[in-house]
């Protein structure tokens, strides 16, 4: 079921077995809009059906946070006008041109086209996709956009981030509400998943600058406002602990100085995230 977060701002929660990232409802006097499409048909259906029984107000548009299938495969199902950064559309429009069944998927993982995760995901909520028709974004923007549904605004606004350059997020102002979608995950399409601490810290400067009580992220629960600034904050310290490092044993070893215990898995997953960001950036620099 979708949940309130306001009385006019609600959400379907992500659901981790499928991939299926968390979706946003934004209900104005005149229209309401839809925060991403869906990891498929039907997940769009499904949200699409719980968002009438909510409100009178017609779902004039969809709003895309970025190019990755999961938010995207259920444009076509929304049917209504979607709303995108450009290069999300140019993103998409590639996308449209490719086949999406099981060898076809096989054969671009082997190509580092696709990442392994993304494939298993796909063929498990979509197990059949002889039916499945991409479509591309009616309408885009630069850098930011705002719609008045009637009594309540929505602030489209680009943010990049390494998960996606075409990270984009939606702000509510009236009701203080956030939607992140991915932009705070890692790279996952050049190789190792890695992080970079000088674009990570750009981008929290951003998302931190709203008047913001709720952060909705895309594959999380929604997070208070002082429990997403602690989130993001843990990973910035492993980051800064992290520095120029490129051994895990290294910084594993600063880290128990530093606090007398191990790491969390979490934490040695951020650990490892940023050294792949170093080793990246050497590359590039060799």
């Amino acid at each position: 079921m979708l949940k309130a977060l306001s009385p006019r701002v609600y959400y379907m929660e992500h659901v981790q077995e499928t991939d299926r990232p968390a979706l946003g409802l934004i209900v104005g006097e005149n229209y309401s809009i839809a925060v991403d499409a869906g990891n498929s048909p039907a997940h769009a259906s499904l949200f699409l059906e719980q968002a009438t029984a909510l409100t009178q107000s017609p779902i004039e548009f969809v709003v895309i946070t970025h190019w990755h299938w999961d938010h995207v495969f259920g444009i076509r199902t929304m049917n209504c006008h979607s709303i995108s950064h450009f290069e999300t559309k140019e993103k998409i429009a590639i996308m449209t041109t490719q086949d999406w069944d099981d060898a076809s998927l096989d054969e671009r993982v082997v190509t580092g086209e696709e990442i392994s995760f993304c494939s298993e995901m796909i063929k498990k909520e979509m197990p059949v996709r002889d039916d499945l028709i991409l479509k591309v974004p009616d309408i885009t923007f630069t850098q930011t956009m705002t719609l008045d549904l009637g009594g309540i605004t929505a602030v489209i606004d680009h943010v990049g981030g390494v998960h996606a350059p075409d990270s984009s997020i939606v702000y509510v102002p009236q009701e203080h509400i956030v939607f992140v979608g991915d932009c705070l995950y890692q790279d996952f399409y050049s190789g190792e998943w890695s992080y970079d601490l000088q674009a990570f810290q750009v981008l929290v400067d951003k998302l931190l600058r709203y008047e913001a009580r709720w952060y909705v992220l895309g594959h999380q629960h929604p997070k208070t406002k002082e429990d997403f600034t602690a989130f993001v904050q843990e990973i910035l310290t492993i980051g800064e602990l992290v520095g120029q490092a490129e051994s895990l044993h290294d910084v594993q070893a600063v880290y128990e100085q530093a606090y007398g215990h191990e790491p969390s898995e979490d934490e040695r997953e951020w650990m490892r995230n940023f050294i792949a960001g170093n080793h990246k950036k050497r590359n590039a620099q060799a």
